[in-house]
């Protein structure tokens, strides 16, 4: 505690705004085929996501995409939900406080690895993009 005043940790809006920078700083080039991908930012996986991905520890899923990614979606594909990237507080900020990487970068990490995910690109060729390996 500073004085009196009690230190709180980053709020769901917090994590929100940190996630439209760092949606703003993505090459227009790929920000134009986003489309309708909303990004919500939510404490915890729910038990059925935890379920479906095999997870035991809600800590252990930092982020989701939910969506039929771009190298699958079909002009007959006709859905009522937009695709989502979901980016969960809690383990964020647990990931933050292990490892004392910059919040803002961790969360533009993230939310960059599951728009991958919208374009269709595996978790191994992200790796490999973040490597600088074609």
């Amino acid at each position: 505690m500073a004085g009196n005043t009690p230190i709180l940790p980053p709020s769901i809006d917090d994590l929100a705004t940190l996630a439209e920078k760092a949606l703003a700083e993505i090459p227009p080039d790929f920000r134009c085929h986003l489309g309708a991908v909303d990004i919500w930012v939510t404490e915890f996986p729910d038990a059925e996501t935890m379920a479906e991905m095999s997870i035991e520890s809600p800590f252990d899923l930092l982020g989701l995409y939910r969506g039929v990614s771009l190298a699958e979606k079909s002009l007959n594909d006709q859905t009522d939900k937009p695709d989502q990237v979901l980016l969960f507080r809690r383990p964020l900020l647990d990931y933050w406080c292990e490892t004392g990487e910059e919040l803002a970068l961790l969360v533009r990490h993230v939310l960059i690895h599951e728009i991958g995910h919208h374009f269709g690109l595996s978790d191994d060729d992200m790796d490999r993009i973040e490597r600088g390996c074609p």
